[in-house]
């Protein structure tokens, strides 16, 4: 009973629209449906991979993954190694909501915060800049910054939340590892790195499967927000090309297709991942 409403999730919102995917495979239109409209096999297909967008789209996305790949994903645990070696309660429920709260702030607002800190005439961070003497940096219209600034925004909102699982990874390690390794002599550094790290690393091998998984997939609520003319042809995404191409031009089985191209890479990637995971003698997700 518990598990209904999990279930029913699952099933209303991820299973039921796959049957959406058939218009990959046809010319859709809206007024002959999915039964009627006609089949055109993997046309979609070869017109995207043949389409000059489809090299810069695949760039722009693994940059931006991989750099939150190597920048953020080890960040919530070693904020989470800092996290519990605070001794005080109180002040680590501080800590802790203090990390947590930017999780909670929807991206409008953080590219609104972004905005106001490094906008070229009126940002906080300018103003600064031009105070000490130094020239303005257009960090929202140069696109040598839009990449880091991406990975910056996504640490400040989501490390703190990230850390929640690995705490609790770190809360079921046996404390009787702890004082065996006090008792041969073990510092707090000694016992972070030989009984904590070990005793994560199940758990950060399985998120660390799944954030491969999710290469293809970099958000398209931030990068839609944080674009602009400027540096559009590094920001453009596979999540962007589907809205532009799908919703504001109306070309439905196209952007299924690019869409579907992308869900079956992320899933061959997890695949590849675990294998390689169990190959290294780790427990992998299955």
């Amino acid at each position: 009973m518990l598990a209904l409403p999990g279930l029913a999730y699952f099933l209303v919102f991820k299973y039921v629209p796959m049957w959406g995917v058939l218009i990959a495979f046809q010319q859709y239109s809206p007024y002959l449906g999915f039964l009627n409209s006609p089949w055109v096999g993997l046309e979609h297909f070869r017109q995207f991979f043949a389409h000059d967008d489809f090299i810069v789209l695949l760039r722009n996305t693994m940059g931006i993954s991989l750099l939150n790949l190597v920048f953020f994903f080890p960040l919530p645990i070693v904020l989470a190694l800092l996290l519990n070696e605070v001794r005080h309660a109180f002040w680590r429920r501080i800590v802790q909501s203090i990390v947590y709260l930017p999780h909670f702030l929807s991206w409008v607002i953080i590219v609104g915060i972004s905005f106001l800190l490094l906008s070229q005439t009126d940002g906080a961070v300018n103003r600064m800049l031009e105070t000490a003497g130094w020239p303005k940096i257009a960090f929202l219209t140069d696109p040598d910054y839009f990449w880091p600034l991406l990975t910056l925004q996504t640490i400040w909102k989501e490390c703190g939340w990230g850390t929640i699982i690995f705490l609790a990874a770190i809360a079921g390690i046996n404390p009787q590892l702890y004082e065996a390794a006090r008792m041969d002599g073990a510092n707090r550094l000694r016992q972070a790195l030989h009984v904590t790290l070990p005793g994560m690393r199940n758990v950060v091998t399985v998120l660390l499967i799944l954030r491969i998984g999710q290469i293809m997939d970099v958000g398209f609520e931030q990068v839609f927000l944080m674009m602009n003319a400027s540096v559009s042809h590094v920001a453009d995404v596979f999540e962007t090309y589907v809205y532009r191409v799908g919703v504001q031009q109306g070309q439905f089985s196209y952007s299924t297709a690019v869409g579907l191209f992308k869900s079956v890479v992320g899933l061959l990637l997890v695949f590849g991942a675990n294998v390689l995971a169990k190959k290294f003698g780790e427990e992998g997700i299955y």
